[in-house]
């Protein structure tokens, strides 16, 4: 009698079950949306020879080769590894971390995105947990990662000051600041600056001429998002962060209270809400060190 395939165990790897009976889809590990050129070939070689010809793209930036046989998945994964690539991870544990192009690409990105993710990624990449767990990197307020779609976003951000003494109040600043949250009076030769409504997109300081505006890059994190059955943003839950170790702490204590506090099969957004937000907050403040302390 032929033994019953581990299913539980294949999912962990990456294999996923297919409706069609002993056929896989197999879920590569993608870091921060990066794959090599030598891996992409190895991936299509793979995808002739063992599936169907074809891959599909999903909507966190993995790779899966659908139709892989029971059969055929030892051999489908010695050939990967000859390039280096890796299945990913699948069921209630950290998933591969996704980012956009960052500062390292993109005119507009504040962080270096793909060097974080790829932190992330090996510290946190398949740790078991009560449910999935999803972290996505954005590199500006654009956004384009989604970050409070995540259980653990993490958002590039400038975060701007005004040097009244330094201003020719040209407007500049009013001009490009994409939430209204500056307003000059050239005539009188006033700036009003609503701090609670800016972006931290930075684009007042990129514009000024006369350095009238300075800016700190740093980090934004939110805590709990998710968009499945259930749509819910991530919310924040510290002041800016300028520093990675602390943001090292913040995504560690994150971690350390949802395989701690959370039930399985439970999302970590509604262990927070089970729990208190307030509770979460003195949790995460106790296991990251004193209460309120930033790196400003």
């Amino acid at each position: 009698m032929q033994e019953e395939p581990d299913y539980g165990t294949l999912k962990k790897g990456g294999f996923m079950r297919q409706v069609q009976k002993d056929r896989f889809s197999l879920r590569l590990r993608v870091t921060g949306g990066r794959f090599g050129s030598a891996q992409l070939r190895k991936v299509s070689e793979v995808a002739e020879r063992f599936g169907q010809g074809y891959v599909h793209f999903t909507c966190r930036q993995g790779v899966e080769i659908p139709f892989i046989a029971l059969e055929d998945i030892a051999a489908v994964k010695a050939a990967l590894a000859e390039a280096g690539v890796s299945p990913g991870s699948c069921g209630p544990r950290v998933r591969t971390v996704t980012a956009c192009q960052g500062s390292e690409v993109c005119p507009g990105g504040l962080i270096n995105t793909s060097a974080l993710a790829a932190e992330m990624d090996a510290r946190y990449f398949g740790a078991e947990l009560p449910h999935k767990f999803k972290i996505g990197v954005t590199g500006c307020p654009n956004n384009c990662l989604k970050a409070e779609e995540n259980d653990l976003g993490v958002k590039g951000a400038v975060f701007p000051a005004w040097k009244a003494g330094e201003c020719v109040f040209c407007g500049l600043c009013e001009g490009v600041c994409p939430a209204r949250a500056i307003l000059v009076d050239k005539t009188a030769e006033t700036l009003s600056y609503a701090a609670e409504r800016c972006a931290f997109c930075g684009k007042c300081v990129k514009s000024c001429p006369a350095s009238a505006w300075e800016g700190k890059k740093g980090y934004l994190l939110f805590f709990g998002g998710s968009f499945g059955n259930e749509i819910k943003p991530g919310a924040p839950l510290f002041p800016p962060f300028f520093e990675k170790p602390r943001l090292f702490k913040a995504a560690d204590a994150a971690v350390a209270f949802y395989r701690e506090q959370g039930k399985p099969g439970e999302r970590f957004g509604k262990t927070i809400a089970r729990v208190g937000r307030a509770v979460f907050a003195a949790a995460m403040n106790e296991k990251m060190g004193k209460a309120g302390e930033t790196d400003g």
